[in-house]
């Protein structure tokens, strides 16, 4: 500024500024990357204890996603969720969007059962029933049958391009691919009758929704496990981050037993680690080798461990091998490792107040929903005034009022309802009052009630309308208006 001035005032030039030094850019050519670089993580076969649960449960689900669509219930499929004709079928249920509340209720069960489990044992849903878990778990198998275990797998990875390489790899995911648009079609098969869609495959003429939804669902099925795997539980899944919130020092998790293992170090199987002054733990690595996400349970506990128990069935062989007892690696409580807890005590810190509150909780909100399924009206009714024609007076000297009633039967059988209405002196039905709709269908039936004309004062009158199933023991009571006119 012209003659020197501070416009900011005689103390602006005593005070403190920091230097912006610039940072030189890295000599490798590289550049700076915002990401950091993954590295590829080659998990080991494993077998024991834990990997045979973990199978069992990749069985059960696939068996029970795969085949369930397939059953049939009587002349449809068992499962389906129409939502073409809005219509829910579950074995004998019969479903419509107004039983809305019953999803509500399975996501709070769900949600609450979440909570449950991971409050007693972790990431025990991740590590055994999560599709994330169960998919790469089948796809890596693939993955092993055709190019070999982990030294085989990265061996491969690192050959130059050659004729063998080529028909692994293209061979991998072409199977790969086959496995994700089966998932994919059996998927759409939950929302489309899978038989039908089967023959419209096959004729080459399945609609637009259907085929995107089958290519959509396989392509991540085909990314997620083939590609991301562990990627998605690390980084995209939000269970992950949010878990710490429900761990606590009584939770169960896997843990490494430091002061058993410690200082670790390589050894004969004939020597006595006592004399060189070594844990149990020999480092060799396998933990490391055998988890999915990479990481080191020795390192105590990860957001990124799942629960898995891989690193538990491997240290366990090893531990077989060297002579030494079980459990250097184990599913056990930080207050239990601490304490050396085991047995009866150790479950009496896991049974604590929390948990037993969630399992109460848990049990009344499944039993009451049971409850209402079962107790349940097999009879929707929805109450739409004609708004073409609010009110008129007819021959006879009668006011008219006309309805539109949508009756939406829940059962499998041809049912017949009576329509009354009640609510104003002289109330009457004047059209047809007997009512047949077919199995699990709706139908729209339009309806007028008249009073005698002076009967009711001008205005909005509350009456009800009453539907009564003949033979069956559907009974449903609607509420609405009847108007006056001044």
């Amino acid at each position: 500024m012209s003659g020197g001035r501070n416009p900011r005032g005689p103390d602006a030039l005593a005070r403190p500024v920091i230097p912006i030094v610039p940072v030189p850019a890295p000599d490798d050519g590289e550049g700076v990357s915002l990401y950091e670089a993954q590295k590829k993580i080659y998990p080991r076969s494993v077998n024991g204890l834990f990997a045979r649960w973990r199978w069992a449960l990749v069985f059960l689900t696939q068996a029970v996603f795969y085949g369930l669509p397939w059953l049939e219930w009587g002349q449809r499929q068992a499962v389906l969720f129409d939502l073409g004709a809005r219509r829910f079928y579950i074995f004998g249920l019969v479903l419509y969007p107004q039983d809305f509340i019953y999803l509500t209720g399975l996501l709070v069960i769900s949600a609450l059962a979440l909570f449950l489990f991971t409050a007693v044992a972790g990431r025990l849903w991740c590590g055994y029933a999560c599709p994330q878990t169960v998919y790469s778990e089948i796809f890596m198998w693939i993955e092993r049958r055709i190019e070999g275990d982990r030294g085989a797998r990265m061996r491969l990875d690192g050959a130059p391009l050659s004729l063998e390489k080529l028909v692994k790899k293209w061979f991998k995911h072409v199977v790969w691919i086959g496995l994700a648009l089966w998932t994919g079609f059996t998927f759409v098969g939950y929302f489309s009758p899978i038989r039908d869609l089967g023959l419209a495959f096959l004729q080459t003429r399945m609609g637009s929704w259907e085929v995107f939804w089958v290519f959509f669902y396989g392509f991540a099925t085909y990314g997620n496990a083939g590609f991301m795997r562990e990627q998605v539980c690390k980084y995209m899944c939000p269970y992950a981050r949010f878990q710490s919130a429900m761990f606590d020092r009584d939770t169960l998790i896997v843990n490494y037993d430091a002061e058993r293992g410690e200082p670790r170090g390589a050894r004969s199987r004939r020597e006595d680690p006592a004399a060189r002054g070594l844990g149990s733990c020999v480092d060799c690595s396998l933990c490391v080798q055998v988890c999915p996400t990479g990481i080191d349970i020795r390192d105590g506990l990860q957001y990124e461990c799942i629960g898995c128990a891989a690193c538990v069935d491997v240290c366990d062989g090893v531990m077989d091998k060297m002579g030494y007892p079980r459990g250097l690696v184990r599913y056990a409580t930080q207050n239990g490792m601490a304490q050396q807890l085991a047995g009866r005590a150790l479950w009496r810190r896991v049974l604590r107040p929390r948990v037993l509150v969630y399992s109460l909780v848990l049990l009344a909100l499944c039993v009451a929903m049971l409850a209402s399924l079962a107790l349940r009206t097999p009879l929707k009714v929805d109450v739409v005034r004609d708004r073409a024609a609010l009110s008129r007076i007819v021959a006879g000297g009668r006011l008219e009022n006309i309805y539109r009633l949508q009756l939406m039967n829940a059962t499998e059988a041809v049912q017949r309802y009576r329509i009354s209405a009640s609510g104003l002196p002289g109330l009457a039905v004047a059209s047809e009052d007997e009512v047949e709709v077919g199995p699990a269908q709706s139908r729209w039936v339009a309806l007028r009630l008249q009073i005698p004309y002076g009967s009711a004062a001008p205005g909005s009158h509350e009456i009800h309308f009453e539907i009564q199933g003949l033979g069956g023991d559907a009974h449903v009571i609607e509420k609405s208006a009847f108007l006056v006119p001044r």
